[in-house]
Parts: structure tokens; sequence; C-alpha cells
């Protein structure tokens, strides 16, 4: 076999931006191929064309099959594909994400680890759904509890509003027809929300599973998030679709809810307020975009170094440069992530020969005094040359 076959895949920067990409599409009982840089859906009723890089998620129910190209396709498109259970009730896994920066999840993990930052986050989380009530000083109990009450009266209040009894939230995973077409509709409808909410979170780079107020579960991030839309969204659709008495309830939840996204603001909306969420506002207007890719090494307190070089004779390590002049003068990435070597190579080589010549060349020399002067040059000739010899031999390695 010889030669790459299709065709070559995007760049990074050339891939849409998640919130300007479509929601989900939902397909089951079908065959999903690819054709170019489509993906086709093919079942009894025919063919369809999805352009994948304009696609965040692929909900993949019972009975469908991908092929190879297919999926190579999604992942080069940084396309979210999740595989689900019938009607959407079920997630089992799913596949690449947008991302390729773990500057998010990071931020993610440090806050999440804390009981005073996850606390911080959890009271920002309510303070979106209470607008222009205050959460500072309520204990997670208390939090828990103003969310209760406000989701049963979102209950009550589209039950008069539609005519459609509430009786409560029940449902069952092994049996999703028992429950009454309200409790249908919603569960139909959460679960494509939380299959775009958990799309938008790894294509960030986030965890799904790292969550502030629910916990020990693989998606308790996506609830957290899910559950800042479900009053304005799933809630009201429920109860209006219940109203209409339509007979597959769970396939009209998931369209109407695919219908309410598709302008793309649902999905610039839930970008943003993740990254409201973990980020402070500074670091909101100076994020890179989760496309940047810069890889970089940590090296403790200085913060962050350009990956690709050999730090085996660095002025720092050995103690010539002090960490202070390096971190003042030698900007070893822009702010920006990026590096420009020229400018690098300049500042370093400059700030290295200085900090030698003080901290070096000030000291008293045991080697150069050790060593027989040559009756044919004098004194300080032989040092320099001398010195100029370890220079060398020391900076070897640093071309």
């Amino acid at each position: 076999m010889g030669g790459y076959t299709g065709v070559r895949p995007p760049s990074l920067p050339a891939l849409v931006r998640v919130q300007d990409r479509m929601t989900f599409l939902y397909a089951e009982h079908c065959v999903v191929n690819r054709a170019d840089n489509a993906v086709t859906i093919t079942d009894a009723r025919g063919t369809v064309h999805v352009p994948a890089a304009a696609l965040s998620v692929l909900m993949l129910g019972p009975g469908s099959n991908i092929t190879y190209a297919a999926i190579c396709l999604l992942a080069e498109s940084r396309s979210t594909c999740i595989w689900v259970g019938e009607r959407g009730v079920r997630y089992y896994c799913h596949g690449l994400a947008l991302a390729q920066s773990t500057r998010l999840l990071e931020a993610q993990a440090k806050l999440v680890s804390s009981e005073r930052t996850r606390v911080k986050v959890a009271r920002r989380m309510y303070a979106m759904r209470f607008p222009g009530e205050s959460t500072d000083g309520l204990t997670m109990q208390q939090l828990l509890g103003k969310e209760g009450t406000r989701v049963r009266h979102a209950y009550e209040r589209e039950s008069r509003r539609t005519g459609v009894p509430w009786t409560g939230r029940t449902y069952k995973i092994t049996d999703f027809d028992e429950a009454d077409a309200v409790n249908r509709a919603l569960s139909a409808a959460n679960t494509a929300l939380y299959g775009v909410v958990h799309a938008v979170i790894v294509a960030l780079g986030c965890s799904p599973g790292l969550g502030f107020v629910h916990a020990r579960n693989e998606r308790s991030f996506v609830y957290d998030i899910a559950d800042l839309y479900k009053v304005d969204i799933t809630i009201p659709l429920a109860f209006d679709l219940a109203s209409q008495q339509i007979e597959d309830v769970s396939s009209a939840a998931r369209r109407a809810v695919r219908d309410r996204m598709k302008d793309g603001r649902f999905l610039e909306r839930c970008v943003k307020d993740i990254r409201s969420l973990l980020l402070s506002a500074d670091e909101v207007e100076s994020e890179p975009g989760i496309q940047d890719i810069t890889t970089q090494l940590w090296s403790g307190a200085s913060g962050y170094r350009q990956a690709g070089r050999n730090y085996a004779q660095d002025p720092i390590a050995t103690g010539i440069l002090p960490a202070e002049t390096c971190d003042a003068n030698v900007p070893y990435l822009t702010a920006d992530g990026n590096n420009d070597d020229a400018f690098y190579d300049d500042t370093y080589d400059a700030a290295y020969d200085a900090a030698y010549d003080t901290e070096r060349w000030s000291q008293p020399d045991v080697a150069a005094e050790s060593t027989p002067a040559d009756p044919d040059i004098t004194t300080d000739e032989s040092r320099t040359e001398h010195e100029s010899d370890r220079f060398d031999e020391e900076m070897t390695g640093w071309e």
C-alpha cells in the first residue's frame, strides 16, 4: 500500500470553535460513514450529509454502526462522538475532544481539591441561578436547600401554566415508558442537554468527573453545568410537550432541545459560564483559545518554560544565573505562550555573560592559579586564555 488516501486532516486553528458549532445530532438504527469531509448517515429513508467540523456532538444510539473512516473524520474535526442508550437515556462513552490545552483542566483540578475554593465555585454556580440574591457566606447545606426550593417552585409554576398535573419527579432507567408523559419528556430533554454540555466540557479540555456540587460520578461536572439551564430550558419545554399529548414525547423532546439551541447562543453561553466559573475575571480575558497547544515545562516557583530545550547546563540550575534575574530579563515564554527564539537566544546569552562576569570571574580561580604560567606571555594573558577555555567548555551544548 502506498501513499495517503483521503483528505488531509485540518489544522487546529482552521477548525470551527465549539461555540460556533451545531449542538448535536442523535442517530440510531443507521450506518454512519464518511464522504470527503462530511459524515453520512444512512437508514431506510436515505442518506444525509453532515459537515463534521461544524458538529459539536454526534449521539449514537442502539442499532447504529459507524465506520473507521467516519471515526477518523470526527477525531480530526475534534467533534465529540457519544455512545448512548435507547432514546439517549444512558451514557456509555465519548471520543476525542477539541482541546489540546490543559489550562482549564488544571484550574478545575486546583479549585475542586480545596474545600474553600470548591465552596466558592459552588456559590458562583448558585449565584447564576439566583440572580440578584447574595450567596456569600452560605454553607453547602443552605445552598442545596435554596436550590431544592427553587426547582420545586419551577415544577409547580409550569404545572399551573400548562395545566399538566405534577406529582413529582419519577423515572426508572430500566423502564423508561413506566413514567408519565411529563417525566418522560424531562428525562429525554435532560439527556439531550447532558450530551451537549458534556461535549462543551470535553471540548474545552475540562474533566466531566470533577464536579463541585455533584460528586463521585464520572459526569459530576456535567450535572453541575446542566443544572444551570434546566429551569430555563428543559422544564418549560417538557411541560409544553406533555400538554400537547404527543405520542413519541421523547423524540419530540430531543428535537425541541436541538431547535432551542440551533442558533448557537447556548453553546456560546455554556462556554462563557464554564470559563467564568474556573477562571478569574483577569484570566478570562487573557486565557488563550482552546486550540492553543503550546507545550511547556513546569519549573517550580519560576513558572513555566519552553519545552524542547535541553536545560542540562541551565544557568539557574548551576547557580550561575539567579532565578530572579532570569525571570526579570529572560522571557522564556511570552504572555500568549509563544516564544521568540531570536529574542530568547540574544537576551539569554547577554544575561548569561553578565552574570558569569560578575559572579564567577570576581572569585579566586583555584584551577587557574594552580596552572603554571606560560613564560612567553603575561600572567593576565594566561588567565584570560584559561578562563576562555573553561567558558567554552561550560557552554558546550548551548549552541
